[in-house]
């Protein structure tokens, strides 16, 4: 384990780690892959009270230092349901946090203004409402639990979070973050995909398409055609099959819009394949 070095020593401060081009600033965010992949941040649902379902992300997470050193064999997320709007901002915001402050400690306390400003929102947006959307995302990621077991053998579990702990006092106006150093290689390179956010910024509000975004981009190149069923799932949506596919479909044709995505769907059967034939994250002019 590294002691008193998460995020910043481990990944971003770290030289070797510049061929990588792990460079986090307000176009670029880092992010593990496993988060990217598993249903964490999703569109908001119609119904206000929809629940998360528990994610299985064993396959995910069980290669982890901590689950491979005590022989967890299983790892399920649960907690409440994180949205693409505002939730996975405040998620970039704390990497971007770690990113900075993280070096000497796991735990940083910053200004509530530059922490905002690090999660995407305007000056213009400094204010009670936005303050409190910021401490309810908190209170969320917070919540959302990581646990690790032997199996059916709870008495060896162990149970973490995304954030350790998150404190937002509005008087002082000062973010404090804290996070699990025993999870830190899941922030390693290896692990790690440079997320840029020019297709998060344009597809504001466009949550499925934010969604589906972060998961293409934790894809090798050249990856293998991918099924509307795996969409789905990492979406998370509540409503019908033919619903579910009608907003897949309608997020691939707005990332094929702003210009991200150039791609064919196949059908094969019954189920949808996305067969992908290049990426252009930033956004710029194919050719």
């Amino acid at each position: 384990m590294k002691d008193n070095k998460f995020i910043s020593d481990v990944l971003f401060a770290n030289n070797e780690c510049k061929s990588k081009e792990l460079t986090v600033n307000q176009n670029n965010s880092v992010q593990p892959v496993a988060f990217m992949r598993l249903g964490i941040f999703v569109p908001k649902p119609k119904r206000s009270n929809a629940i998360s379902p528990t994610l299985d992300a064993t396959a995910e997470l069980t290669k982890l230092e901590i689950a491979r050193a005590e022989g967890y064999d299983s790892v399920q997320i649960i907690g409440p349901r994180l949205d693409m709007d505002t939730d996975f901002k405040v998620w970039v915001g704390i990497i971007r946090a770690f990113s900075k402050y993280g070096l000497n400690s796991n735990r940083i306390r910053m200004k509530f203004s530059e922490f905002a400003k690090d999660c995407g929102f305007t000056s213009k947006r400094l204010d009670s409402v936005l303050r409190k959307e910021i401490h309810d995302s908190l209170i969320k990621i917070r919540s959302k639990t990581i646990s690790f077991t032997r199996g059916k053998d709870t008495r060896g579990s162990y149970t973490t979070g995304l954030l350790k702990l998150g404190y937002f006092d509005a008087d002082d106006d000062v973010v404090e973050l804290e996070a699990d150093e025993r999870l830190w290689d899941l922030y390693e390179a290896n692990h790690l995909v440079l997320l840029q956010q020019h297709a998060i910024k344009v597809l504001s509000k466009k949550e499925a398409a934010q969604a589906i975004y972060t998961f293409i981009e934790s894809l090798p190149n050249n990856p293998a055609p991918v099924g509307f069923s795996r969409l789905r799932e990492r979406l998370s949506l509540i409503s019908e099959i033919k619903e579910q596919n009608r907003v897949v479909k309608r997020a691939i044709e707005q990332l094929q819009d702003i210009g991200y995505l150039q791609a064919t769907v196949k059908k094969e059967g019954q189920e949808n394949f996305l067969i992908i034939h290049s990426r252009n994250p930033k956004l710029k002019p194919f050719g």
